[in-house]
């Protein structure tokens, strides 16, 4: 595969994201959607924990192409149906999340687990199979912590396989951790990260503006003149990095 010139690396404070990789489950290369930071206010300050890393395969540009080729990063960053087709779409995804603050297992998974049920609860389609899937989840993580510069990494199937790995050095190992098979769970991690009320603004965005592009280039278009979301901040999608999309 040769990427695409405007798919470049991304810095989210210290933590980078290379252009391509390989993940953990398979021996395709993906590319980087999109990246951003993961935060709280705080007593009126802005507190990064993550920063959040969306890889695609390639076969995702031609599937998503047909329908949202053409429209602006903001037309992307508004539609709720743009991140949907990503989670549910026949392709597989990367996520890669770096701790900027440390967290232990238990927290994160908890918190992932909670975001994964509030959302099935509120589309009625909650089940026994979820809540094993949930406990298998909570018991992959806890024992696990997570040092700054520490990562989860997750492989997304479209069959319903999600892969879990972690590393603690920056690297990106050869073989995951933990395979869970739930479709939904698999489809409501990234969902829980640029869903509807997915906890990264930032990644949104990101995976907007540089989906817009990437979408226009994969079909020959010429590049939509908006390359950046709807904050209005430009985003340079040449060069050796994309200017950071705050949350």
């Amino acid at each position: 595969m040769h990427p695409s010139p405007s798919v470049t690396e991304l810095q989210i404070e210290n933590v980078e994201f290379s252009p391509t990789v390989t993940p953990p489950g398979t021996n395709k290369t993906f590319l980087l959607g999109g990246a951003g930071e993961r935060g709280l206010e705080i007593q009126g300050k802005f507190i990064k924990f993550t920063a959040i890393g969306v890889y695609l395969e390639d076969s995702a540009l031609p599937s998503l192409a047909g329908k949202w080729r053409g429209k602006s990063a903001e037309e992307l960053m508004e539609s709720v149906e743009f991140f949907r087709d990503i989670v549910t779409g026949p392709f597989e995804k990367f996520m890669q999340v770096t701790m900027i603050l440390p967290l232990t297992g238990a927290q994160y998974s908890e918190k992932v687990s909670e975001n994964c049920v509030a959302f099935w609860k509120s589309v009625g389609i909650y089940t026994d199979a979820e809540a094993k899937a949930i406990e298998r989840f909570i018991e992959v993580f806890k024992d696990e912590t997570f040092p700054p510069g520490s990562s989860i990494l997750f492989t997304q199937f479209p069959n319903g396989s999600l892969t879990i790995s972690f590393s603690k050095d920056g690297s990106i190992p050869e073989v995951g951790t933990a395979v869970i098979e739930n479709k939904l769970l698999s489809e409501a991690v990234l969902e829980s990260m640029i869903g509807k009320h997915g906890v990264s603004p930032a990644a949104k965005n990101s995976l907007a503006a540089r989906l817009s592009v990437l979408l226009s280039e994969s079909t020959g278009e010429d590049k939509p003149e908006e390359s950046s979301a709807k904050e209005g901040k430009p985003t340079e999608l040449s060069g050796k990095t994309v200017g950071q999309v705050k949350a």
